[in-house]
């Protein structure tokens, strides 16, 4: 038994050719014994399909804060609630600014906001957006707040660069998990 065994997590998936990697870290949360729910950004589901994550979930994926069978009975609010942890994987430069600086103006942004649960983001981003100082500062911000902030891994990049910026392999992210507090 894991130390993931019976908790919720919400895996929020952000756009980025990375977000392919979401299908795995999803079967390997559930293999450690987590109930898994995923809420995906708009631009997630131009690299990855919620019809996959739904698959391997075995929960529906939450897109749009504008659901409006969901929101009609504060749907965000309830999803917000009901997670033992949070995971960002992966963490666009974008999703991470908007965290920093108290921004909700989408699913993922608004749920992080509303919730109590301890949130972890895993960034992935091309090696330039990650070193760009405010990019940094955002960082820096959300583990002043408490973020835990897994990676970003070094190595070759999908635009062909290669440095600081891919995201951890979903075996490395299932295990920092399960040493957060």
């Amino acid at each position: 038994m894991t130390a993931l065994h019976g908790q919720n997590l919400l895996l929020c998936v952000c756009g980025g050719i990375a977000a392919y990697k979401a299908a795995e870290l999803v079967r390997r949360l559930r293999d450690a014994g987590a109930t898994v729910r995923v809420a995906m950004t708009e631009n997630a589901g131009r690299f990855i399909g919620a019809a996959t994550l739904q698959a391997l979930s075995g929960a529906p994926v939450r897109d749009d804060l504008w659901d409006e069978t969901a929101e009609a009975a504060m749907g965000h609010i309830e999803l917000a609630r009901w997670p033992d942890r949070i995971v960002i994987a992966p963490a666009t430069a974008n999703t991470i600014a908007k965290l920093a600086h108290g921004f909700a103006d989408d699913l993922v942004s608004t749920l992080c906001l509303a919730t109590q649960a301890p949130i972890a983001i895993a960034p992935a981003m091309n090696r330039v957006m990650w070193a760009h100082p405010a990019t940094q500062a955002n960082v820096a911000t959300l583990r002043e707040r408490g973020v835990a902030v897994f990676g970003p891994a070094a190595g070759e990049q999908a635009c062909g660069e290669v440095g600081e910026g891919r995201l951890l392999e979903p075996e490395a992210i299932v295990r920092l998990l399960e040493a957060m507090p």
